[in-house]
């Protein structure tokens, strides 16, 4: 009896016949012998359907054939699903029908999941092959993608998802991969809707479920050849020019994704917004046939910086041209190196606007101090307070306020003021007093900033809510409020000072923010000059605006 575990092979097959008996016979090669292979078909016309049926007659009980319905063509993952089904074996291996293993994948492969029991999937460096063709100018263009990681090693979730959509971990081939049945059924096979040109990233909308649920093994090792050629999926789409439009369509069905299961995880969610706007660019650029030239153009560059850089020695190019052809080749955003930089606009010793962009449309703090409001209105309702003027109570509150009081240090202030006070120090507003208090970039006036929330805290009502937001990375006001600027706070500072008065699970704090709109904010410029994607791109690095939510306990 054969004590090693049952290995289940799929090779889902279309129109293969040129290629698939190959793939097949890869596989009597292993010198891992317990494994059952199941052929199906994909509704097939040519006569790799009967060779398929050959095989199964020759191997009963060793080689399996299944198709669709009708000999139907359902897509490819469909038919990948359809395999993985009738799988008994413990591990589940993919061979695509162009492709082969090397002898030892097998053998090699299960080895790594029986000794690391906590890894759900592995995988190696594929050998991208020209040279089966037997053409001279093929022979010598064979080459192993790096994994872009420090292999080997067991990747925890979601890093390996992280560094493919920054486009530093290249995606496996999916004959590279063996897996555990279970992880199979946890995330629930291959996603069905990628059909037609979909189909270019139906792998990597599978892998992207297997990389947040459970820890990868990836090897340095090359188990399988993959093989190139003007019939393969990549080819064809990529022919057509649908790439973009595919890889559009993977990365909203992934956002979807991330909403679905409340990924939470920072770096990833940047990773994405970065990735769809780069797809977004190419739409735009495909979608302009006056740009075709330069299409052509930038792909021949791409092209000629990867034979150069596989050829030259980093010291025989200028440092400035060896870091444009690097980025051109692994298609990396472009750094200029030491003085390469142009500022353009930018370098000038006094900002674009003085009146923090107010004068060329709405500045872009107020972006994120609104958007903040505006997701908490529903908390705007019986009596709201709020500092120096209620813009924002009539803007974003609710038909449930029944009172909106102003406060100012001075009725001066604001001759519609209907409470004078310091907030430092105001014994004679009355304690639990107000639903909802509007305390929006204040704080950092206020040289006593513990007193004036200890009075905030006392004067809500329990079960109330207050809206507060103050400035991070900031110029000073530049008006005569310039005397009053005291402080500027950050995330960490924030969090840690309302929870000397809030209980801590009553307190919510968010910074906003990244380098461009610090940059912008600093230099004056507007929101309307920015693009959504720019301004909700997050990086903790650049906290330009603080809100705070805190609620004040219903039982004090």
């Amino acid at each position: 009896m054969n004590d090693k575990p049952l290995v289940s092979i799929t090779i889902p097959f279309l129109n293969a016949e040129k290629f698939i008996e190959g793939a097949i016979q890869s596989i009597f090669a292993q010198t891992y012998e317990n494994w059952e292979l199941l052929l199906v078909d994909d509704g097939s016309t040519d006569h790799s359907t009967q060779i398929a049926l050959d095989y199964a007659e020759k191997y009963p009980g060793k080689v399996f054939y299944f198709e669709h319905d009708q000999h139907k063509n359902r897509g490819l993952s469909a038919t990948r699903n359809l395999g993985i089904q009738h799988a008994k074996g413990k591990y589940i291996a993919l061979l695509d029908s162009d492709d082969v293993w090397l002898p030892f994948k097998l053998e090699e492969q299960v080895e790594i999941l029986e000794l690391i029991p906590e890894a759900a999937m592995v995988y190696g460096a594929s050998e991208y092959w020209y040279s089966w063709t037997n053409r001279p100018e093929d022979i010598d263009r064979d080459y192993i993608e790096e994994s872009g990681i420090d292999a080997p090693g067991l990747i925890q979730p979601p890093k390996l998802l992280t560094l493919a959509l920054e486009s530093k971990a290249p995606t496996p081939c999916p004959s590279d991969i063996l897996l555990r049945k279970e992880i199979l059924e946890h995330v629930g096979g291959f996603e069905e809707s990628f059909d037609s040109f979909r189909a270019m990233f139906e792998d990597q909308a599978f892998l992207a479920k297997i990389y947040l649920s459970a820890p990868v093994y990836v090897s340095n090792q090359c188990w399988d050849r993959y093989r190139q050629h003007r019939g393969s999926i990549v080819h064809k789409v990529n022919k057509a020019g649908k790439n973009h439009k595919a890889g559009l369509f993977y990365l909203t069905w992934l956002e979807e994704y991330f909403l679905r299961q409340g990924i939470k995880d920072d770096e990833l969610w940047k990773a994405l917004r970065i990735k769809q706007e780069s797809y977004k660019n190419k739409k735009l650029r495909y979608s302009n046939p006056n740009l075709s030239r330069i299409i052509t153009f930038t792909q021949t560059v791409q092209s000629t910086a990867k034979r150069i850089l596989k050829r030259s020695s980093h010291y025989l190019l200028p440092n400035k041209m060896f870091y444009f052809l690097l980025s051109k080749w692994k298609g990396y955003r472009y750094l200029p190196p030491t003085d390469g930089v142009r500022f353009g606009d930018l370098r000038r010793l006094k900002p674009i606007s003085e009146h923090w962009g107010s004068d060329r449309g709405l500045p872009i703090d107020r972006y994120y101090i609104e958007s903040f409001l505006a997701s908490h209105s529903e908390y705007m309702k019986g009596r709201v307070l709020e500092f120096g003027d209620d813009r924002y109570t009539r803007k974003f509150g609710t038909e449930n306020i029944i009172q909106s009081d102003i406060i100012n240090l001075l009725k001066e202030s604001n001759p519609d003021t209907t409470i004078v006070a310091d907030i430092t120090s105001a014994p004679h507003i009355p304690s639990d007093s107000f639903d909802c208090i509007i305390f929006t970039q204040t704080l950092q006036l206020i040289y006593d900033f513990r007193a004036a929330i200890q009075t905030l805290y006392r004067i809500l009502k329990p079960g109330g809510i207050l809206l507060a937001t103050f400035p991070g990375i900031s110029q000073s006001s530049g008006t005569t409020w310039d005397r009053y600027w005291c402080w500027n706070f950050t995330y960490l500072s924030a969090e840690r000072l309302f929870k000397e008065f809030f209980p801590d699970n009553n307190v919510e704090v968010k910074a906003h923010g990244n380098l461009l709109t610090a940059i912008s904010f600093l230099q004056g410029l507007a929101r309307e000059e920015l693009s959504i994607d720019e301004l909700e791109y997050h990086d903790p690095r650049y906290e330009m605006v603080i809100t705070v939510k805190a609620v004040k306990p219903e039982q004090v």
